[in-house]
């Protein structure tokens, strides 16, 4: 593949709660990654995409609608050179939907930069992407330094998805050029030698 060709991003919109907060988040980072000739969006939302959460006993098929929902989020997952993961903190970690998401898959984390996007209260979702990383290296992702945390998410944005604070927007600029150059990296290298988990 190319070095030129646009760079599937994947946004992982962990939240399924009931009046969530996060479609305001992903207009707002779905914004930034539009500006960029460079990548290409898709937003995988677990809400529209529910996942079960019951997994089959190892070494056995799901049943067919198990793998009818899967269907509609595994293939954009492999599909994608990089994730940008989207996650409120809920009691010091992330949702209960976004570990099941993670865990219903493995091979199409393998090798892939992660970037992170929290918002919430004081702690701005970060305890929730501390835990992330913790999940994410053990899938043999690659989880970069710059995120966007949102304290006291629901005071920051405008009624338009905009964000006041111009250092949000540099942030955002920041983390995006971080996981562009280490999505290009890694993409460069599986195609010439396969990763090997």
């Amino acid at each position: 593949m190319s070095s030129s060709t646009p760079l599937r991003i994947a946004v992982l919109v962990g939240s399924t709660r009931e009046g969530r907060f996060a479609p305001l988040v992903v207009k707002w980072l779905t914004g930034h990654l539009g500006q960029r000739d460079d990548l290409r969006t898709d937003v995988v939302d677990l809400t529209e995409t529910p996942l079960p959460t019951v997994l089959p006993a190892f070494g056995q098929e799901a049943p067919a609608e198990t793998l009818e929902a899967l269907a509609l989020v595994s293939p954009r997952l492999a599909a994608a050179d990089a994730f940008v993961f989207v996650t409120p903190e809920y009691n010091h970690s992330f949702p209960a939907s976004l570990k099941n998401a993670i865990d219903w898959h493995n091979e199409q984390w393998h090798g892939k930069p992660i970037a992170f996007v929290s918002y919430g209260g004081l702690s701005g979702g970060l305890r929730a992407v501390e835990q992330l990383r913790l999940v994410m290296a053990e899938l043999n992702a690659m989880t970069i330094r710059n995120t966007v945390s949102f304290h006291n998410a629901w005071g920051s944005f405008t009624a338009d998805s905009r964000v006041d604070d111009p250092a949000v927007d540099t942030a955002a600029k920041a983390m995006l050029e971080q996981l562009t150059w280490w999505a290009h990296a890694l993409r460069d290298a599986k195609s010439v030698r396969p990763y090997a988990a």
